[in-house]
């Protein structure tokens, strides 16, 4: 679908979630990006906002809008104002911040002030009814981001490597290598789990160093079974990559675990990157625990 013009229809990108998760650090990310940002727009306006940003003959091609929970009849609204943009061929794309109840309770108390839901009650209640009020709207996004364990910083790098190259781009994936003793990444649409291969860190000469150091790399890669689930892995990857697209789905994000995070996951996860990128995919790769040990 183009406008009349010929140019083609904006791109956008809506961003939602928990309030305390992120939204704004999210939100300035794209800013930072070119892209046009548009804060607490109820959804039932941005059929019109992507109309005005069709006229401007090229001028505004990706708008970013952030929506909240405040916004009447959010769920409806929102869910079914992203298929109606998709249904005129507009790249509608939902992105979902996620954050625990103790990170959220957290910095809710850090800033001293209420939750938007609270009303009378706890924080806690504020929390979990702004939860089930947008279970609907996580199970349909596009792209769900934990930030229970990151800075701004790791934040804007996210959003960077999801939405920092060209709309040209067929699959973008984030790789984040965690340790299991450190908690599984909620967002993590696939889990690779790396502990049945040995541990660098009973080997007194690679416990200091870390996956991203030779002699770590080609220790874990040495061992058995190591090239066997890499090759096993890029089959199932391939397939699931062909099917992601087929969906329409354009973010992916892939952990690779060990005990720790440190040695076998990094190690490990740098290869799937490289596997990844081979296949035409755009990578960002995150090592989650490296400095947690």
């Amino acid at each position: 679908m183009t406008n009349p013009g010929g140019e083609l229809p904006p791109e956008i990108v809506i961003v939602t979630g928990m309030s305390g998760a992120g939204r704004s650090t999210a939100a300035r990310a794209l800013e930072d990006l070119d892209w046009f940002v548009v804060d607490n727009l109820p959804p039932g306006l941005l059929p019109t906002m992507i109309d005005l940003a069709g006229r401007t003959h090229g001028a505004v091609p990706r708008v970013a809008a952030v929506v909240d929970v405040r916004s009447m009849a959010f769920t409806q609204d929102l869910l079914s104002t992203a298929e109606e943009l998709r249904g005129r061929g507009i790249a509608a794309r939902v992105v979902f911040l996620e954050a625990s109840d103790e990170t959220l309770v957290r910095r809710f108390e850090s800033v001293r002030r209420p939750h938007p839901l609270q009303g009378d009650g706890r924080l806690t209640d504020g929390i979990s009814r702004e939860r089930e009020l947008l279970r609907a709207v996580r199970g349909e996004a596009d792209l769900v981001i934990d930030t229970s364990q990151l800075n701004v910083h790791q934040l804007k790098a996210k959003m960077v490597g999801f939405f920092g190259e060209s709309k040209e781009a067929h699959l973008r994936a984030n790789v984040v290598s965690f340790g299991f003793k450190h908690g599984l990444p909620v967002d993590a649409d696939l889990v690779v789990d790396c502990r049945f291969l040995p541990n660098p860190h009973w080997v007194p000469d690679l416990r200091p160093m870390s996956g991203r150091d030779e002699p770590v790399r080609d220790y874990v890669l040495a061992q058995r079974g190591a090239k066997e689930l890499l090759d096993s892995y890029t089959e199932v990857l391939r397939l699931l990559i062909a099917g992601y697209l087929r969906e329409g789905k354009h973010y992916m994000t892939l952990a690779v675990g060990c005990t720790g995070g440190r040695h076998r996951s990094v190690a490990m996860s740098e290869q799937l990157a490289g596997r990844l990128r081979e296949e035409g995919v755009e990578v960002n790769i995150i090592h989650r625990d490296l400095e947690r040990e």
